[in-house]
C-alpha cells in the first residue's frame, strides 16, 4: 500500500516538472536562429562608412546597400542577453574583377571586435566568381562580466563589411550587399548572476546626464535616440531565466522524496514494550 502511494506521488511529481519544463524549453530547443517579428519588414537599403554613422536595423531584417569596391560598410542591430546572434553577409560581385578576399567583422558596443564562434568570416572569391558569403556566429550574450573580459554582452553591435587583399584595378567598382542578422535563444544554459546597469547602447551616458539635470526635447533628445536601438520586447532586467523554473522543481522533487522516504521508512509506529514471547 505504502509503495504504490509512493509510486503515485512520485508520478505526479514527474508529470508537474515535465509540465513546467515543457512550458520553459521550447524557445531554447530550436536549433536554427529565430528571427524577430520584424522579419517581413524591409530592411534599410543603404550602409554607414563608420561607428558613428552605422545603419541601424532589426534582427530577421535584410539590409542591402550599393556600394563600390574598396568601402567601409558599416551595420548596427541591437542583441539581448542570452541570445547568440548570427551575422550573414552576401556580396554580388561585378561582371569582371580579379581574385579578392571580403570580410565581414562584428563588433559590441564597447567597439571590441568579437570573435566568431564558427562561419565563414573571410572568403577570397575568385576571378570568375558572381558573389560572395560570409558568415559569423557570435558567442552567447552575456547579462555581465567582469571588466577584464572580451564576453559579448547586451546592446548595440555593429557590421562591419570590406573588401582586403584587392587588386587595383578592382576599386571602385560597384557591388551589391545584402546583410541579415538574427539569433537563437540559448535560455538559462547562459545564464549569469548579474546584470548591466545601463546596455551597451550610443547615448547611454548622455542619457545618464540628462536624468541628473534637464530632460531633452524633441527627436534629438538621447531618450529618442536609445528608443531606436531596443529590441522589439525591451531589454530584458538579466535576473529572470528558466534556471528559476528548474530550481523550483529540483525543490519540490526533493522534498516529494523527503516525505515519501519518512513514510517508506518509519514502520507501524511506537514498538510495543513487552518481551516476544511473554
Amino acid at each position: 500500500m505504502r509503495i504504490t502511494r509512493f509510486t503515485r506521488l512520485l508520478g505526479a511529481a514527474l508529470l508537474a516538472s515535465g509540465l513546467a519544463a515543457a512550458a520553459v524549453v521550447p524557445a531554447a530547443a530550436d536549433s536554427t536562429p529565430s528571427p524577430s517579428a520584424s522579419e517581413d519588414a524591409a530592411g534599410p537599403t543603404r550602409a554607414g562608412t563608420s561607428f558613428r554613422t552605422a545603419t541601424k536595423f532589426e534582427q530577421g531584417q535584410t539590409a542591402t546597400a550599393r556600394a563600390s569596391v574598396g568601402d567601409y560598410l558599416y551595420w548596427s542591430f541591437p542583441a539581448d542577453a542570452g541570445q547568440r546572434p548570427t551575422v550573414d553577409a552576401t556580396v554580388k560581385l561585378p561582371g569582371t574583377h580579379a581574385a579578392g578576399t571580403w570580410r565581414v567583422d562584428v563588433y559590441d558596443g564597447l567597439r571590441r571586435r568579437q570573435a566568431c564562434q564558427y562561419g565563414a568570416q573571410t572568403r577570397t572569391a575568385a576571378a570568375d566568381a558572381a558573389s560572395v558569403e560570409l558568415k559569423c556566429v557570435l558567442r552567447t550574450v552575456r547579462a555581465w562580466a567582469e571588466p577584464w573580459a572580451d564576453d559579448p554582452l547586451p546592446g548595440t553591435y555593429y557590421v562591419r563589411l570590406t573588401a582586403v587583399n584587392l587588386a587595383a584595378s578592382d576599386l571602385g567598382q560597384p557591388v551589391d550587399v545584402e546583410v541579415r542578422a538574427g539569433s537563437k535563444e540559448m535560455g538559462g544554459a547562459a545564464a549569469v548572476d548579474g546584470s548591466l546597469a545601463e546596455p551597451l547602447v550610443p547615448g547611454v551616458a548622455l542619457r545618464n546626464e540628462t536624468d541628473d539635470g534637464e530632460e531633452g526635447d524633441g527627436d534629438d533628445s538621447p531618450a529618442a535616440v536609445l528608443a531606436d536601438l531596443e529590441p522589439e520586447d525591451g531589454w530584458t532586467s538579466g535576473w529572470w531565466s528558466d534556471r528559476w523554473v528548474w530550481t523550483a522543481v529540483g525543490g519540490a522533487l526533493a522534498a516529494l522524496a523527503g516525505v515519501a522516504g519518512y513514510r517508506l521508512t518509519r514502520g507501524t509506529g511506537r514498538p510495543s514494550r513487552v518481551p516476544p514471547g511473554v
